[in-house]
């Protein structure tokens, strides 16, 4: 294991020049910033550091290294300001990572309330997916289960989404309470999702398992255009419930697939050593009953 402290040395030693400069800033002497040069080249079996006429300069390896000790210091720093302030009672703040119908139908109605509760932390929202992203404190995101959630991080199940199709007007199956989805397969589709995507996934295998493949028509990777289509007689298409509450489905018959029902399984990602922070803590529990909520609200 690199010590943190020769890491931060070389750092030094890189971004003076020389070893005299790194000397005067860090409060050492010279042989002192040397020796842990020579310690740092000997745990890595590298050389970091090369004679250049009467200087010195960084290899590339030196160069890597010192980059990396510069974020470890800012992390460090960061850490120790955050305990600081956790201990002290200051502001906080927290980083919440969603994807965008979770963010749109879970998010905004929790905000009020935790702002209230909690009136000195900033929460910061970012649109984005990656799970175990270390920016964040918080993660909303969909998950095939559990099992690839990263150490160090815990997977709170939100709710089970559940797919409609959203059907044309006059389309014959809107007088179905339920569409079973092998009736959909002379349909032409409209696709929803870009074509990476788990939600897309999870629709995909379960027509391959009812025998067929679905014929896009219509390419729109965004559950607003692929309504809008279907809303001009261009297709069908199958979405996530919860994303029927982000956009204006006007008119439109919406139905629950069966044979299989398909749902989506929606988490929060959290740190594990984050989880007894009174402010994370309570921003999970209020996401969790808008969650229940939701899903309470969607099966009636």
């Amino acid at each position: 294991m690199l010590d943190v402290h020769r890491l931060i040395v070389l750092r030094s030693v890189v971004e003076t020049g020389s070893i005299q400069a790194a000397a005067a800033h860090l409060g050492y002497t010279p042989s002192a910033i040397s020796q842990h040069v020579a310690a740092l080249q000997r745990e890595t079996g590298t050389v970091l550091m090369e004679q250049v006429g009467r200087g010195i300069r960084p290899t590339e390896a030196g160069r890597l290294l010192a980059s990396h000790a510069r974020r470890i210091q800012g992390q460090i720093s960061a850490a120790e300001t955050a305990l600081a302030d956790l201990r002290t009672g200051r502001t906080q703040h927290l980083v919440v990572r969603y994807f965008a119908t979770a963010g749109a139908v879970l998010i905004p109605p929790i905000m009020a309330e935790f702002g209230r509760r909690f009136p000195g932390v900033r929460v910061d929202l970012r649109l984005g997916k990656g799970l175990g992203n270390e920016g964040a404190d918080a993660e909303i995101l969909v998950l095939p289960g559990t099992a690839g959630v990263p150490a160090g991080f815990r997977a709170i199940h939100l709710l089970d989404d559940p797919y409609v199709v959203v059907l044309p007007p006059n389309h014959p199956l809107t007088g179905e309470d339920e569409v079973e989805l092998a009736r959909l397969e002379r349909e032409p589709w409209i696709d929803n999702e870009s074509p990476s995507t788990l939600c897309r996934e999870i629709v995909l295998d379960a027509c391959g398992a009812v025998g067929f493949t679905p014929h896009f028509a219509v390419e729109a990777h965004d559950y607003s255009s692929a309504v809008a289509f279907a809303a001009a007689g261009l297709g069908v298409t199958v979405v996530p419930r919860l994303a029927l509450s982000a956009i204006s489905a006007g008119d439109l018959a919406c139905r629950p697939v069966i044979r299989p029902a398909l749902h989506r399984e929606i988490y929060v990602v959290v740190k594990e050593h984050a989880m007894d922070q009174p402010t994370l803590a309570a921003f999970v529990a209020m996401l969790r009953t808008a969650a229940s909520d939701r899903g309470a609200a969607g099966g009636r």
